[in-house]
C-alpha cells in the first residue's frame, strides 16, 4: 500500500510539475533548429507564474460553464496521470486503467472546452470550438483503435499489462504492425494536443488557430490552469508513445530504485520524443484545415491495418 501510495504520488508530480519544462524543451529545441537562441526550458514556468498573478477578467455574457472548464480540464489531467503508466507500468489507478477511461477523460475535457468557447459568445470561440469537436470526432476512435491493437497482441486490455507483456516480449514491440500504431497513434497525438501540421500553438490567425480560439477570451488563474492542462495532455500523450510502444525499462515493482529507475528512462524517453516533435515541427508546415481529416483518415487506416496484422500474422 505504500509503495502504490508512493507511486501516485511521484506519478502526480512528475507529470504536474514537468509538463511545463517538456513544452518549454520542445520550444527551445524548435529555436535551436532554425537557428534562433529562443525562450530557455523554465519560460513556461514563468509565464504560469505571471499568469496566476493577474486578475482574471470575465465577460458578463459568460455561464458557470466558462469558470468552472480550467479545473475540469486540470482535474481530468491529473486523474489521468494515476491511469496512464508513466514511470511505474501498474499506476495506482491502473485496475481502471484502459483506454476507453483514459479516452473518456480526454473527451471530456475537450468537451467542457469546447462549451466554455462557445459560452463566450465569441465568432472566433465558436469557430475554434467546431474545429475542436470536428478534430477530435476523427482522432478519437484512431487512438482506441491502435491501443486495441496493442491490447489484442499483449491479450489485454489493462495499460499496464500491455506495457508488462511488451516489455517481456520484444518480438512484439518490434512487428509491422506495432510500428503501424505507432505512426498512427504519434499522428492522432499532433491532433490531440494541437500541434503542427494540424494546428500551430504559437500562431493567432483567425483562418489557421482550432486550440487557441476557444481560450481568447480566458485571462488570469483561468488562463494559467487551461495552459497547464494543455501541456500536461501533451505530457501524458508522449508517455503513453513512450512507454506503451517502447515498453522497455518501466518498472512493475514500487520501490524507491525501481520508480527512480522508471523516472530516468522516461525522462529519456521523453527527450527523444521531444527532439523528433521539434524536428517535424520546424520542417513540416501547417496544413490546409479541409486536408485534416485526410490526414487523419490515414492514420486511422494505419490503426485498422494494425488490428489486421494480428490474424494475419498468428
Amino acid at each position: 500500500m505504500t509503495g502504490a501510495l508512493g507511486a501516485g504520488i511521484l506519478q502526480l508530480a512528475v507529470v504536474a510539475a514537468g509538463a511545463p519544462l517538456l513544452r518549454g524543451l520542445t520550444r527551445t529545441l524548435k529555436a535551436r533548429l532554425v537557428g534562433r537562441r529562443g525562450p530557455g526550458p523554465l519560460q513556461p514556468y514563468r509565464d504560469l507564474g505571471k499568469l496566476l498573478g493577474k486578475e482574471a477578467v470575465v465577460s458578463s455574457t459568460t455561464s458557470w460553464i466558462f469558470r468552472v472548464t480550467p479545473y475540469v480540464l486540470a482535474a481530468t489531467m491529473l486523474v489521468a496521470a494515476l491511469v496512464v503508466p508513466v514511470v511505474v507500468a501498474r499506476p495506482p489507478l491502473g485496475f481502471a486503467g484502459n483506454a476507453i477511461l483514459l479516452m473518456a477523460l480526454f473527451v471530456l475535457g475537450t468537451f467542457f472546452l469546447a462549451l466554455a468557447g462557445l459560452d463566450a459568445g465569441s465568432a472566433f470561440g465558436g469557430m475554434g470550438s467546431s474545429r475542436e469537436v470536428a478534430v477530435a470526432a476523427l482522432a478519437e476512435p484512431t487512438v482506441i483503435l491502435a491501443i486495441f491493437a496493442l491490447a489484442m497482441r499483449a491479450g489485454t486490455i489493462d495499460l499496464g499489462g500491455v506495457v508488462e507483456r511488451l516489455g517481456d516480449e520484444p518480438a512484439l514491440a518490434l512487428s509491422p504492425g506495432h510500428l503501424m500504431a505507432f505512426a498512427a497513434f504519434f499522428i492522432v497525438m499532433l491532433a490531440e494536443t494541437g500541434r503542427l501540421p494540424v494546428d500551430n500553438p504559437a500562431t493567432h490567425l483567425e483562418l489557421t488557430m482550432i486550440h487557441e480560439a476557444m481560450v481568447l477570451e480566458y485571462s488570469g488563474r483561468y488562463l494559467a490552469l487551461v495552459e497547464w492542462a494543455s501541456a500536461m495532455k501533451l505530457f501524458l500523450f508522449l508517455s503513453l508513445l513512450a512507454n506503451l510502444f517502447l515498453p522497455w525499462g518501466v518498472p512493475s515493482a514500487t520501490t524507491p530504485a525501481a520508480l527512480g529507475l522508471g523516472a530516468v528512462v522516461l525522462a529519456g524517453k521523453l527527450l527523444v520524443l521531444a527532439a523528433a516533435l521539434a524536428l517535424i515541427e520546424t520542417t513540416v508546415a501547417k496544413l490546409r484545415l479541409f486536408r485534416v481529416p485526410e490526414l487523419l483518415a490515414g492514420s486511422f487506416v494505419l490503426a485498422l491495418l494494425s488490428v489486421t496484422t494480428v490474424f494475419l500474422l498468428r
